[in-house]
């Protein structure tokens, strides 16, 4: 009998025995920064090595084969380490950071049409030159802008120039616990500066400087979102949606709306994704096999096809899990036109290796991430789980199909999301099984509608059933979310705790699929130290005592901690405003595991502005006070000044022996850098939130 042998998937998908050690490589140069020099000099020596062993015999050289791989890999790990210095902007000897001063004009491109936000207009800008004295020192790099609404920002465009002279403020981490570290996000844009721009601040230059191709895109999409608005605007909730669908323009977006979308696990929607791109796939595959011209010709096929994909993959951004859709789908064009037998592991991890190269902080970006996990996920686990139900019936067999694709994508995806955003969907079968289906409806009922809004009667009415189409998802998902059991919230989660979680995960499903031991005593391994770790984090919870003073722009809020139970004082419209506390606070009070909000706890007094927590003693100045004179001072450990008061930190020192003082981001900036100046004269310890980030005092 003939012993059946599997080929590993190395051997079939050579590409992910590329993609790992470039992996490496970007992650050693990320958190090691090593230098250009050293960098050079090893990918050398590497290189050198490797020529050097194939000039040894075919003998020797079969022998050593594990050297050959292993200096392969080396050189691989050079590539991901030069290729993440040179993508870093800072280095480049023409970026306006390595030459600008405060003082210094600022020519900048609008890389973008305008976005408006509550307060302030907002633009991705282009520094072409910095103006110092008579001279004009050419320069290169991002930054963002925001305007004033009361200016005239409105009018601005794509392509304007601006003359700036303002100081431009580096991006910072609010610094509050568990918070969305956008310092760092922002930095894999390459933007490492934003600046604040009254009427005052600019001046609008004549010369206009436009990339044509990028002045189409932006054109094409203002057309798309004009048809939209125009056929299919019956409220603002569907807009958003229909938009966001269409071609991932979100301004519209309810934020509310939005959550609930999260919640139940069918964000991915209205997030453009491979779904979407899957879509137009197969419309394009169906329409070009249908005309006569297109169909004789499988390189014109295939060009058009791409063209398409990729034209639209630009429209909506070019965000990181579209880019990875539009490559893959490139490479499985490519493959199945012009090579008989192509894996499917290799074109993804050929998608991901092309994309690194491109830019390598693609690797942290969470679309990016989630994106690839879904799809391994899909290809590794939607067929086991397929055949363990036989349907007969063809419209189960589909709904089995759907469930089967829905579950594999969420065996991989579901550590990194409770990672990110702290909670898992329970109805995400219920949701995806109604949502995904319905949104493919919606995605070609607009497609349609852009093709025949033209034609008055047949436009209206695909306007009227996009809308409600739309409209219906919106209440199903709606509904679906007020369900209490819907979502699992607040789940904490750490970079350890999501890797040994992965290591369970991986480790049962080898052992379904092998019924191997090892993987099963793998699994238990990781499930014991994962939860040796969650004990951990609990006492280190219930001991806790912390004072927070948070980095919120504008407003107050305080948290006094005590185990799990936290004392708030602030402003009232974070109880109301969900997103704001949402953003804010939240995470905080997931990280740290507060789950319960008290009027009172054990050590904790307040009487008028004074508090004490424990053995802290606090004053809260939240408004203009006026003090008697003292024969003796009064001993404080904090003063925290909010809300913009009319104080004195002399006449304060006059009256209190105060360890440190507190400015919060509710005050003005001027008047913090005031009080600051006057604390550095008296040789006080001062904080600035807004300068600093969050305060967090541990008792």
């Amino acid at each position: 009998m003939l012993r059946t042998y599997s080929i590993p998937i190395w051997k079939t998908a050579p590409f992910v025995r590329l993609l790992l050690p470039l992996i490496a490589g970007i992650l050693l140069q990320w958190y090691l920064n090593i230098s250009l020099s050293t960098i050079v000099l090893a990918a050398a020596c590497f290189s050198v090595s490797f020529l050097l062993f194939m000039l040894l015999p075919l003998a020797v050289r079969f022998k050593l084969q594990a050297l050959q791989g292993l200096l392969i890999q080396l050189i691989l790990v050079g590539i991901g380490l030069l290729i993440t210095w040179q993508k870093d902007i800072r280095h480049d000897t023409n970026w306006f950071g390595n030459v600008y001063h405060d003082s210094d004009y600022l020519v900048i491109r609008i890389n973008e049409p305008l976005t408006e936000k509550t307060k302030t207009y907002k633009a991705e800008g282009y520094v072409e030159s910095v103006a110092r004295d008579d001279t004009d020192i050419a320069c290169k790099g991002k930054l963002l802008l925001y305007f004033t609404k009361d200016s005239l920002a409105r009018q601005l465009h794509y392509g304007d120039r601006i003359l700036v002279n303002k100081k431009l403020q580096a991006i910072k981490n609010s610094g509050n616990p568990g918070a969305f570290n956008y310092e760092q996000y922002a930095s894999f844009q390459q933007v490492f500066h934003n600046v604040f721009l009254k009427d005052a601040d600019w001046i609008l230059l004549e010369e206009k400087n436009t990339n044509p191709f990028k002045r189409f895109l932006f054109s094409a999409r203002e057309k798309i979102l004009s048809v939209l608005r125009s056929k299919a605007n019956t409220g603002k909730d569907e807009l958003g949606i229909a938009e966001a669908l269409l071609i991932g323009y979100t301004n519209d977006l309810d934020k509310d709306l939005v959550q609930a979308y999260s919640n139940t696990g069918v964000v991915h929607i209205i997030a453009i994704s491979g779904m979407h791109l899957a879509l137009i796939y197969v419309m394009l595959v169906w329409i070009f096999a249908r005309i006569p011209v297109v169909k004789c010709s499988k390189i014109l096929q295939v060009v058009l096809i791409l063209g398409c994909l990729w034209l639209f993959s630009l429209l909506t951004g070019g965000a990181a899990s579209v880019l990875r859709s539009a490559v893959m789908f490139t490479f499985i064009t490519l493959g199945k036109n012009f090579v008989r037998r192509s894996s499917i592991y290799n074109s993804l991890a050929a998608s991901a290796f092309v994309l690194l190269c491109y830019d390598p902080y693609f690797l942290w970006d969470v679309g990016f991430q989630l994106s690839y996990l879904a799809l391994a996920g899909i290809i590794i686990f939607q067929k086991p789980l397929y055949n363990l139900l036989y349907i007969k019936n063809k419209w189960l067999d589909k709904v089995w199909q759907l469930v089967a694709v829905s579950l594999a994508a969420q065996v991989l995806t579901f550590p990194v999301c409770i990672y990110y955003f702290h909670q898992f969907p329970v109805l995400f079968l219920l949701a995806n099984i109604i949502a995904v289906p319905l949104s493919s409806v919606i995605l070609y009922a607009e497609i349609f509608l852009l093709a025949f809004s033209w034609i008055p009667f047949v436009g209206e009415w695909l306007g009227k059933i996009t809308a409600w189409l739309v409209w219906l998802m919106n209440e199903i998902i709606t509904r679906i979310n007020h369900l209490s059991f819907a979502v699992w919230d607040n789940i904490r989660a750490t970079l350890f705790s999501t890797g040994l979680l992965y290591a369970v995960v991986i480790g049962i499903c080898a052992w379904l699929i092998s019924r191997n031991k090892r993987s099963f005593l793998f699994a238990l391994a990781a499930l014991f130290l994962f939860t040796m770790q969650h004990a951990w984090y609990k006492w280190q919870n219930f001991i806790q005592q912390k004072i927070i003073v948070y980095n919120l722009p504008q407003h107050q809020a305080i948290d006094m901690v005590n185990g799990n139970d936290y004392h708030f004082t602030g402003d009232s419209v974070l109880q109301v405003d969900c997103a704001l506390r949402n953003f804010h606070l939240k995470p905080a009070r997931i990280a740290l595991g507060l789950n319960n909000r008290v009027d009172s706890m054990n050590g904790f007094f307040r009487q008028g502005i004074f508090y004490q927590f424990n053995n802290k003693k606090i004053v809260l100045i939240d408004k203009p006070v006026a003090f008697d004179p003292v024969a003796q001072k009064m001993d404080v450990d904090l003063i925290i000044i909010t809300k913009n008061p009319a104080v004195s930190i002399p006449q304060l020192a006059a009256v209190f022996n105060c360890r440190q003082y507190i400015f919060d981001a509710s005050n003005s900036l001027w008047k913090i850098d005031k009080w600051q100046a006057a604390c550095s004269v008296l040789h006080l310890q001062s904080h600035s939130i807004p300068g600093q980030g969050a305060f967090v005092l541990d008792l």
